[in-house]
């Protein structure tokens, strides 16, 4: 049996200012949860994933940007469900801070 293994989101790795960390919290069935770090991020790396991922902000502020040039402003709180082969980035996070998310991958189909 395996035991129960508990965390603290704001006590994962730090990002270096304008960057990222990724640290994979849990897996299983397909599914991946994830705590992303962003500090100070502008225009980051595109993402165009074969499955759909439900990202939550949990602290700080940030804006998504997609393919066609629209951008979706985030504070604390508020979530997205970008579906499969949704060209998306993070087009900027609040400079100074950081910005913390919740990502859960979800399994294709």
């Amino acid at each position: 049996m395996t035991s129960p293994r508990f965390g603290r989101l704001a006590a994962g790795p730090a990002p270096l200012p304008g960057g990222e960390s990724f640290e994979e919290l849990a897996a299983a069935g397909g599914a991946r949860v994830e705590r992303i770090a962003s500090h100070g991020l502008t225009a980051g790396a595109w993402y165009e994933q074969p499955h759909a991922e439900f990202v939550l902000l949990v602290a700080g502020a940030a804006r998504l940007g997609f393919a066609d040039g629209s951008e979706q402003a985030l504070a604390a709180g508020d979530w997205a469900v970008l579906p499969a082969g949704c060209r998306h980035r993070v087009a900027w996070t609040r400079p100074g801070a950081e910005t913390l998310w919740l990502a859960v991958h979800l399994p294709p189909g």
